[in-house]
Formats: structure tokens, C-alpha cells, sequence
């Protein structure tokens, strides 16, 4: 049975991040990436791919360019975890044991929590930037007319502000192709509210206002049937016993109850519900009640499981109350750095503190984006340097141009080689 001092779930943008980092700050730690995928994909430009505004090969490289030196590749699946014996099993290759473990697998897609996406989904008018971006190019550029739906399910998902983006840049396209008057475009989502943090919201809702978007929150999806293209959600707004439609019904609503509401599509784009890998789930390592049942039990500052002194984690499968994006693991990466490192050395977890820092660029259209940055609490956390030049609240094509150039150079380079 091989052993290692540190031992990592996922080769994605947390797992890379922490072995370079890591391997940094201590060459001759003896680590291992338990990773099955060949290929490692910059998903946050997916957005743009989307819209036709970036090259979908140029978001994909080889997994093996970016594991650390001196780390050791399993190429293959974790398939459970026993932090009592402080070991992982493999699909293939076998057990594993660790002194210290940091699973960070990221999120699975799971369309089968929505009726009806399985056989729906990337198939004719129904589209995702989460699974395919270039079908939802192709949806795009062949649609003509009618109700472009936008919308995003009740479960935790990457970056929960992608399925606004493609919707702003989708709407600037329908201007440009002739189209948008007549399309009714909207942005449907189980939220109550446009965004979280207030500074960014009153933004975003003079967009919506100012172009015309229907945005309906408390809207939460529940069933697709894709032969009828229909889409039915729940109102979900606490205390409401029923739903009304628009005055003049653009949208064509019908009622299927008293809080259920059918609307047929001319187009859908939706991110598909996402969960922590199964063996995350089954593990020790996740909660395993209430409401944060199934994410890894960490401390929300220092990364550090709670009832397993030698284990980390962070990114999309932690507990941890903020948005699931590369910018956070930038920030959260640091830290568990320090602090794992200091445990080793000292037996004392170090003291450096996440504070929940993460960062949502929504581009609202072609050259225009608002970065939003926040802490946990929905507490705006701009960048001072970045806000001392650029009010970051409002649309900017800097903020594009970091979009589209900036940020992808920040995660090949920097990134991914433990440098920011």
C-alpha cells in the first residue's frame, strides 16, 4: 500500500493550486493528485464560449502539464474514503494512505434532480454553458424568436452568477441579429433576489430594467418536458399560498396549481443541479445531517475539518458559506497552505483566517462586465487597488478585457503554478 505525507482528491483548479502552492513552500514534501481526467479545462470562460466570444480549445490543456513537479499522479478515480484509517480506495489502482488528506474533487453535474433534463439537456433548444458551451452558441445563432428562458436550480452550483452572464450576453445578441423584438427574455431563478450584495444588485436591476428582462425570483424549477418544450416551476416565495401571472401575460403562463406555473420555451438555458461527489457523500468527512448534509465538515476560516485534525478541504465540496468560484479557492488556498504546513511543523493548526472572500465577474454583454467581489455576509470586499481606478460597481470594458485576457493568463500562469 503506497503512503504519502499529503494526499489529494482532485486534480481541478483547488487540487493544482494547493500541490504547487505546497510544493513552494516545502519541495520535499511527499504528495500524490488522485485524479482520473486527462484534460483540464478553464471553465470560468465557458461563459463567453457560449456567446460565441472565445475559442472553446483555447479553455482546454493537458492535466499533466500542470501537476507540480515531484508530485506523483494517480490517474484515477477516488472512490471512498476511511478518515478513521486514514485511507482512500481507488477505482483501479488500489489504497491509499496519508498523513494528512485534502479532498477537493469539485462538484458533479446532476441533471437527473430535474425531471426531464437528462434526455433534454444539450439536445435541440436546451443548453448549458455547465456541460456544453458550443451547443449553446449553436442555440443561439439558430434561434428566432419567442421566449428565451434563463434559470438555475435550488441546489449549490459553481459560481452562481453564470446563469445571469450568458443571459445578458444572449439578450445583446438577440439586438444585434434582429430578433429581440420579438423574444421575451427571462431570467427565472429559485433566489429572491437579482444578487446578493446590495451595491452590485442596483446595478444589475437597472440592466434588467433598462433592457427589458423579465426577472421572476422564487422561481424554482421542477420539471422540463422537452417534447412540449415546457418548463414548470414552483413559486417558492415564503408565505405565499398561491401565484398570479403578469398583467397582459407575455410569457404565456399557465397555472398547474396553485404554485406551479408552465412556461413553453423557444429556448432554455439552465445550469443542471450539482452535488458533492457520491464517496464525498457517503463519507465520514461530510455533514451528515441538516441543511449542510453532504459538503465536507471544515472550519469556515482555517479549512480545517472539524472532527478530522488531519484533514482540509476547500472549494466547491466545503462547507463553506460562499460562492463556489476559482477566485475563492485563490484566496481560500493560502491559508490552508499556512495552516496545514504550521500543523505539520508545530502539531498547531497555523492562525491564518479566510474570511469568506469571493469574486462573481458577471459580464452584462459584449465589452461590458461588473465585478463583483463580496465576503461572507454578502459584504462587498472590492479590491482597493482595482476600486482606487475603477468603480467596479458599474459596467466597465476593463473589467471585459480582465474577463477575457487578464483572468485566463492570472489561471494558467499564476494560478496554477502556485504564484498568486
Amino acid at each position: 500500500m503506497n503512503h504519502y505525507q499529503i494526499l489529494i482528491i482532485g486534480g481541478g483548479t483547488a487540487g493544482i493550486t494547493l500541490a504547487a502552492q505546497l510544493k513552494r513552500k516545502d519541495s520535499s514534501l511527499k504528495m500524490a493528485i488522485i485524479e482520473p481526467s486527462e484534460k483540464h479545462y478553464y471553465q470560468p470562460a465557458w461563459t463567453l464560449v457560449g456567446a460565441g466570444a472565445f475559442d472553446f480549445k483555447e479553455t482546454e490543456r493537458e492535466e499533466a502539464d500542470y501537476i507540480p513537479k515531484g508530485v506523483d499522479w494517480i490517474k484515477d478515480k477516488a472512490t471512498e474514503i476511511d478518515p478513521d484509517l486514514n485511507k482512500v480506495t481507488t477505482a483501479h489502482s488500489g489504497e491509499f494512505t496519508y498523513d494528512f488528506l485534502i479532498p477537493v474533487p469539485g462538484l458533479v453535474m446532476a441533471p437527473e434532480l430535474l425531471p426531464g433534463l437528462t434526455e433534454a439537456l444539450d439536445k435541440g433548444v436546451v443548453c448549458s454553458n455547465y456541460t456544453d458551451p458550443e451547443h449553446t452558441w449553436e442555440v443561439l445563432q439558430n434561434f428566432k424568436g419567442g421566449n428565451a428562458v434563463f434559470t438555475q436550480p435550488t441546489t449549490p452550483i459553481k459560481c452562481g452568477g453564470a446563469p445571469q452572464k450568458i443571459m445578458y450576453l444572449a439578450e445583446e445578441y438577440f439586438r444585434k441579429t434582429g430578433v429581440r423584438d420579438k423574444t421575451n427574455v427571462l431570467y427565472a431563478t429559485p433566489g429572491t433576489v437579482i444578487f446578493g450584495v446590495p451595491d452590485f444588485a442596483k446595478t444589475l436591476n437597472k440592466i434588467i430594467h433598462d433592457r427589458n428582462i423579465i426577472f421572476k425570483p422564487f422561481y424554482a424549477p421542477v420539471k422540463i418536458d422537452p417534447g412540449n418544450q415546457e418548463i414548470t416551476f414552483r413559486y417558492s416565495k415564503p408565505g405565499e399560498s398561491n401565484c398570479t401571472i403578469m398583467e397582459g401575460n407575455p410569457l404565456g403562463e399557465e397555472l398547474a396549481g396553485a404554485l406551479e406555473i408552465k412556461i413553453h420555451y423557444d429556448m432554455l438555458h439552465l445550469a443542471p443541479s450539482q452535488t458533492a461527489p457520491k464517496f464525498i457523500q457517503e463519507s465520514k468527512v461530510s455533514i451528515q445531517e441538516g441543511p449542510g448534509k453532504g459538503w465536507i465538515d471544515v472550519d469556515i476560516h482555517t479549512m480545517q475539518h472539524l472532527r478530522y485534525p488531519n484533514i482540509f478541504s476547500l472549494g466547491d465540496v466545503a462547507s463553506l458559506p460562499t460562492a463556489k468560484t476559482g477566485a475563492a479557492i485563490r484566496k481560500q488556498a493560502p491559508v490552508l497552505v499556512e495552516n496545514l504546513l504550521k500543523l505539520m511543523k508545530s502539531g498547531k493548526v497555523g492562525e491564518k483566517f479566510y474570511e469568506g472572500y469571493s469574486s462573481c465577474p458577471i459580464v452584462t454583454g459584449y465589452g461590458k462586465m461588473v465585478l463583483c467581489e463580496f465576503k461572507y455576509d454578502n459584504i462587498r470586499d472590492s479590491d482597493p487597488l482595482i476600486s482606487k481606478f475603477v468603480d467596479t460597481t458599474n459596467e466597465q470594458y476593463s473589467m471585459w478585457l480582465l474577463k477575457k485576457y487578464g483572468l485566463p493568463y492570472m489561471y494558467w500562469n499564476l494560478m496554477l503554478r502556485g504564484k498568486a
